[in-house]
Order: C-alpha cells, then structure tokens, then sequence
C-alpha cells in the first residue's frame, strides 16, 4: 500500500501518518521526489484499511500496489517522472546527454574530455573517481583525488558531475563532491550500498545488472526509493548472453518495458554494451529511437593511452556524429536535447 502525499503536505502531516502507521504495528518509508512525497506501508494491510488514512491531513490518495516494486511503479504514479541534476533535466520531454572519460587519470585529460563532451552536446559530465575492475590488477581509479578534479573540470565548464560509487563506507564522501551518484553493473543488488544512496539526498543512476530481469532491476530501484529518494534514473548496459561479439548484448526492449513498468526515467549506455567505438553511434541512433531519456557514452582525447575502456572511447570525427545526431534525432520524437549549464569560472 502507498499514500500519496498532496503538494501542500507538511513536514507535520508526513511525520503523523508515520507515527499512525507504527501505532497499527507497520513500517512507513518516506519517499521525495521534485514533485510529490509517497509513502510506502509494509505490514498488515487489513490493518491499515482501519486506519482512516485517506482522512488524514496532508493525504492526495491511498493506493494498493500489486507490484512488489510499489514506489517506482508506474500503478501509483502514472506519469513519467524527470530528475534533475545540477539543473539538467533527465525525463521523457528531453534526451540527454551524458559523457566523459570512463577513469578521472589527470586533470588535464578529464579537462580535455569534458570540452571535447560538452561541444558534442553533453550537459553532464561523466567520470570514474572509483572504478571497480574484473581484474584486481586493472586500474581502480584516483579516489578522492579523482573526485577533487572531476570538481575543478565543474567548475571550468559548468557540466554537473554522475560518478560512481562503489562502497555505502564511501556515499557521503562521493555525494559531498558528486551531483549524481552512480550505481554499477556489479553492485546493483548490492542492497546496502542502495540503501546508503537512497539516504542521502541526491539523485542516482543506477545501471542494470548484467545478470538481472527487469524486474530484478527494478526492485532495485525500490531499495533506494525506500530509503526516501525518488530522484532515480534506470540505466540498460547491456546484459550477459551467450554472443561474443559485443562486449554485452544491448536490450533495447527494456527501454519501452520499464518506461512501462516505473515512472522512472531510463537512459542507455552505449558504450559499455557495444564494447567498440563503431558501435556506439548505431547504438545511439537506436537508443532514441526505441524512446530512451538520455544516453551515456565514453569520451576520450587520447583512448590509445587510457587506463580503462579506451577502445569504445569516441574521439575526432565520432563527436561531431554524436553532436549531429544529438541535434537532429530527438526531435523526430517530439523532443529535444536539454541545454548545457554556463560554466561557473576558468580552471
């Protein structure tokens, strides 16, 4: 079951269906969003239907959700949602943009990468401060000095920061400097550090399992709503099949399923799917095509010499694809490509 809460809810009027709930012998998780709070009961249904909830102050609607993912669902929240970042929105009027190098190595390539993103069209800067590895002997990032730069090419061009975060031990860290936090293929039902991004107060993409359902990935979703955060982006990647041909198989059915399913936004990662920088573009094209909210690509000035995922890395004559089709494709579906912020000051 969910309540939802109306627009002119107080703190007040939040905090006394919360204590009602816990009176019937319920748990009630609190979730904001940019444009509504939704509350979701565990317990006793039968209960709560005692409770007069609807009644209450405060209270739009009482909802039962028959999805196990009830926050995210689209049965309680029938229209589409848009998160923003640092001001960019990531919903279904826009398509975004979202690029930069895969590993922060040194501030002069992570500046290089986000100029060379932002003229293609990017409005948020990606860029890996904590880069867990298959192998434990392949580059793991920079850390919080990976963070420091990832803040000072903010500065410099006004894009806001999506980095990952791999340890709920490193979340307030992260978010003290990111403007996304990111959630990875390899933790995405790494149920604690969700519930650790949930909690603190900034939107989070999280990228689907490569071994997940959608369903799986959905549920996901829900351990970072429950924990009070609606400002949620779903990510496809790609998942593990049996091809070998590309590093994973993109699912591009999973864009229109979960837009179904959740009032989410969902974005696609070309780059990690396809594996290859001839891949991206195609996939691109694809990704809106199929409706996806944003994409999100590797950049790199000098992939020869990158630390990590250099071979899909786009550069040269593949950005100036990028910005054309980043122009040109989301209108044809009625949309348009969000606008870059204006940087802040000079590096």
């Amino acid at each position: 079951m969910v309540i939802i809460m109306a627009s002119h809810a107080t703190k007040e009027d939040v905090d006394a269906i919360v204590t009602l709930v816990g009176t019937a012998g319920g748990d009630a998780f609190v979730s904001r969003g940019v444009s509504r709070t939704i509350i979701g009961l565990v317990g006793d249904v039968a209960q709560f239907s005692s409770l007069n909830l609807r009644g209450m102050a405060g209270v739009a609607d009482v909802m039962r959700v028959s999805t196990p993912y009830k926050l995210v669902s689209r049965e309680n929240h029938p229209q589409r949602s848009t998160v923003r970042v640092g001001g960019v929105p990531i919903g279904p009027d826009t398509v975004t943009l979202i690029a930069g190098p895969c590993a922060v190595e040194t501030p002069q390539q992570t500046l290089e990468a986000a100029e060379m993103a932002k003229a293609a069209g990017a409005t948020l800067l990606r860029g890996g401060a904590y880069k867990p590895r298959t192998s434990p002997y392949a580059f793991q990032g920079l850390g919080e000095d990976g963070l420091r730069i990832l803040a000072d090419v903010r500065t410099a061009t006004g894009l806001p920061i999506v980095t990952e975060v791999v340890d709920a031990h490193d979340v307030e860290l992260v978010a003290s400097y990111a403007d996304m936090l990111q959630v990875g293929t390899r933790n995405a039902q790494n149920f604690a550090l969700l519930q650790a991004v949930g909690s603190v107060g900034k939107p989070v993409m999280l990228k689907r399992g490569m071994n997940a359902t959608i369903e799986e990935w959905l549920m996901a979703a829900e351990y970072i709503a429950q924990r009070g955060n609606l400002d949620i982006v779903l990510c496809e990647r790609g998942i593990r099949t049996f091809e070998t041909a590309t590093r994973n198989t993109l699912d591009v059915s999973a864009v229109p399923v979960a837009q179904r399913l959740s009032h989410l936004p969902v974005i696609v990662d070309p780059s990690h799917s396809g594996g290859r920088r001839d891949l991206v573009l195609p996939l691109t094209r694809a990704a809106i095509g199929v409706g996806a909210d944003g994409i999100i690509v590797d950049v790199h000035p000098h992939p020869e010499q990158a630390l990590c995922d250099g071979p899909q890395a786009l550069v040269d004559g593949d950005l100036v694809e990028l910005a054309r089709v980043m122009r040109q494709f989301p209108p044809l579906l009625g949309r348009t490509a969000a606008v870059a912020p204006e940087p802040l000051a000079t590096i």
